[in-house]
């Protein structure tokens, strides 16, 4: 999965991954079933491009997920069709200082969902992975250009 994108499609349940880019739109493989299917590019929305409101300010989810599955070590989060205060005292140990008016129950869903396929299809640790060694190199290139001026 080196470099490979996870994507969500508005309308389609599940994750994918992104195959490759065309004039109309976008080629896209389910994590769970392999299907493939092409979408409009306005339909798509990277992981790695979502993050979760906190009381002060946001974090990318991918930092959600870690805290998850350092919570479960690595293994699967509570089922997503739990109740959603089953679900909303779940997300609160995980997060504590989700803003509890911008993050709806539904949103948790989806955040769950999501983290149990990656897990469920062996992507979960790599994706990690790939977002912390990104995070890594931006921290790093943030600091020599600081160190230029």
């Amino acid at each position: 999965m080196k470099n490979q994108k996870i994507i969500t499609i508005s309308g389609k349940s599940g994750l994918y991954k992104l195959l490759t880019t065309a004039k109309s739109g976008i080629i896209a493989e389910s994590l769970i079933d392999k299907k493939r299917i092409m979408t409009p590019f306005t339909a798509v929305s990277a992981l790695d491009e979502i993050a979760v409101f906190t009381v002060d300010d946001e974090i990318p989810l991918w930092q959600v997920f870690k805290k998850i599955a350092e919570k479960e070590n690595y293994k699967p989060a509570i089922d997503h069709k739990s109740d959603k205060n089953t679900l909303t005292v779940y997300f609160k140990e995980v997060m504590p200082d989700y803003d509890e008016e911008r993050v709806y129950p539904s949103h948790i869903k989806k955040i769950l969902q999501w983290y149990n396929i990656l897990q469920n299809t062996g992507y979960l640790k790599t994706f990690l992975e790939q977002k912390e060694a990104e995070n890594k190199e931006m921290k790093n290139d943030d600091g020599e250009k600081g160190n230029e001026s």
